[in-house]
């Protein structure tokens, strides 16, 4: 993923790697320089992150078909330990406030979440680096699961489409500080996206737009919320306090929203 001034571009439309001959006002024969953020090639840290994610993800898939009924009816224990489900978490099962991320309803249900990570996601991992894009993945799962139990306590929720989207908010970020703009190439993919949720059925349009949030709020905590910029550094302490307060905002949103339901 390259930064150009018309947002996020893939190194081979983008020309990286190379100088165009161009003439100015002037007919004076001129160079225009491609610049590149540090860490954008995929294939430099191969996006191990993201590769181990969507691993993970279709581990747990498997698992839950085989104990379940089939590719496009998984279930069993598993599923049902994991599963989200607002008064379960209200009787003490947290964990399902982010292993609910890691299961899939359906083959199509993780086919389309399973690319959607791999083409989101391994860019922005070389753009944040290993450790924040996991942190920022987890956080954004968190916020999904809250915005999830807003809007429905009582609907069963699965799959990793809030962390996803807490990438694309990520997304959104890098290109802003890059270009300037919001009307980019994220900003279109968070609109598409979240049009489709309002279209089709079975889909936590809160959980999108929960991880989302948690997203943005994380990327802007990396760049020291405008004081620097999400590309680069380390995680930073304002990072790290960011992060905290992000998730522990939405594991408490989640409780108060599930109490009652025990």
């Amino acid at each position: 993923m390259t930064v150009a001034a018309v947002g996020l571009r893939c190194p081979d439309h983008a020309g990286a790697q190379r100088k165009s001959q161009g003439l100015d006002i002037g007919g004076r024969a001129g160079r225009r320089v491609v610049m590149r953020a540090p860490q954008t090639r995929v294939g430099g840290t191969q996006a191990l992150v993201t590769k181990i994610l969507i691993g993970i993800n279709v581990g747990i898939y498997l698992i839950t078909v085989v104990q379940g009924a089939g590719l496009n009816n998984p279930g069993g224990s598993l599923f049902n330990k994991f599963i989200l489900f607002g008064p379960f978490v209200a009787q003490g099962d947290w964990w399902r406030l982010i292993t609910s991320a890691f299961l899939h309803a359906g083959l199509l249900h993780i086919g389309f979440n399973m690319l959607a990570l791999w083409w989101f996601g391994a860019p922005v991992e070389e753009y944040l680096g290993r450790a924040r894009y996991l942190l920022l993945y987890i956080v954004s799962g968190l916020a999904g699961a809250a915005g999830a139990l807003i809007q429905s306590p009582t609907t069963p929720v699965v799959g990793a489409s809030g962390a996803i989207f807490g990438i694309l908010g990520a997304m959104l970020v890098i290109e802003y500080q890059a270009t300037g703009r919001l009307g980019g190439n994220a900003m279109t993919l968070i609109v598409l996206n979240l049009g489709i949720g309002l279209f089709i059925s079975n889909i936590s349009l809160g959980g999108h737009i929960g991880g989302l949030i948690g997203g943005i709020l994380g990327t802007l905590a990396f760049a020291r919320f405008g004081k620097g910029h999400a590309s680069y550094g380390r995680l930073g302490l304002t990072g790290v306090a960011g992060l905290l307060l992000i998730g522990v905002a939405s594991v408490l949103i989640a409780y108060w929203q599930v109490k009652g339901y025990a």
